[in-house]
């Protein structure tokens, strides 16, 4: 059962101490066997390096930021570098930390994605914690490099096809973790299998809801296929923040936007519940779940309909052209 939510008196609390969700997870870390990515400790005498992976996103700065204070190798995927490198710079700057890698991750294109997870697999000797942040929102009809809607395609099938190159290392890492960003507006959309890339009818509201309902249902899907094997997943609704997702909503949507502003979340307190999955050690026996305000949360029951989610992930394997538990 879920447990209460926070207050918004609580979240709000979060922007005073924005490092507390992680320096409490991380305190456990030196005699815990569930170590955060980057974090080195010492433990009978063995030295343990983990290593973390964020795809790109307004909150990303945040979240690297924060693991910097934990030392972690920290490798920043971006579509766009010359922001990247503007963040890199002022990131190494403030926290010391001068062990991230900035690649380059075009999400609405499989060659990009491909190529990335090529380089990452032949570079990196493991990956602990794989953070899929990459969202775009409400955006006018348009299609990805493979000719998917573009919504669904970057926030779900782009992540699905990351997670699966990138399995095997996050296997030999374990533990490990995987993190999918997902919303509450899930409970937007449905999954329409027999229109899933929305050309008979083409709805923004609708077809972001059904990305972000993927989202969790990809992960329910993931915890069970990854059970014992040491690699656990979540999902995440990192609550209403102030970032440059809004950047397509219509007017009406902004004039709302204004009005509840007040009561959104900034960027560091936006962050807090991804970092809570990737670090938190009690979540270590938990997997498949949905988070919000550092707490399980309720989602919708379309959500946690199984049967949806095993179609959806044979139809997303088909549309990719993969097959999860065989060759590439």
């Amino acid at each position: 059962m879920a447990k209460q939510s926070l207050s918004l008196e609580q979240i709000l609390a979060l922007e005073k101490k924005p490092q507390e969700t992680l320096q409490n997870a991380v305190s456990h870390l030196s005699y815990s066997c569930l170590l955060y990515c980057g974090y080195q400790t010492t433990k009978k005498h063995e030295i343990y390096s983990r290593q973390i992976y964020l795809s790109r996103t307004p909150m990303i700065k945040v979240m690297v930021f924060w693991s910097c204070s934990t030392g972690a190798r920290i490798i920043m995927a971006c579509r766009d570098l010359e922001k990247a490198e503007r963040a890199h710079k002022e990131i190494m700057e403030d926290s010391g930390n001068q062990n991230i890698v900035i690649k380059k991750l075009n999400l609405s294109d499989t060659k990009s994605i491909r190529k990335f997870a090529e380089v990452i697999i032949n570079e990196e000797r493991v990956l602990h914690i794989l953070i899929n942040n990459a969202g775009i929102m409400m955006c006018p009809y348009s299609k990805t490099a493979d000719g998917f809607e573009m919504q669904f395609g970057v926030n779900h099938l782009g992540h699905f096809l990351l997670t699966f190159l990138l399995i095997d290392l996050l296997k030999r890492s374990a533990p490990s973790r995987i993190i999918n960003l997902s919303s509450m507006a899930h409970s937007w959309g449905t999954i329409t299998l027999d229109d899933i890339n929305s050309e008979r009818n083409y709805h923004s509201r609708r077809a972001y809801g059904q990305s972000k309902l993927a989202n969790i249902l990809f992960t329910r899907s993931l915890a069970k296929k990854l059970k014992d094997t040491g690699v656990t997943a979540y999902a995440v609704h990192p609550g209403i923040v102030r970032t440059e997702l809004k950047r397509h909503m219509n007017l009406g949507l902004l004039i709302m936007w204004k009005v509840v502003r007040p009561f959104t979340k900034t960027p560091v307190q936006g962050a807090q519940t991804t970092i809570y999955c990737a670090v938190q050690p009690e979540l270590d026996t938990e997997s498949g779940g949905y988070y919000s305000n550092c707490r399980p949360s309720r989602c919708t029951r379309a959500a946690r309909d199984d049967e949806m989610a095993e179609k959806l992930w044979e139809l997303s394997c088909k549309m990719l052209g993969i097959v999860w538990d065989g060759e590439q």
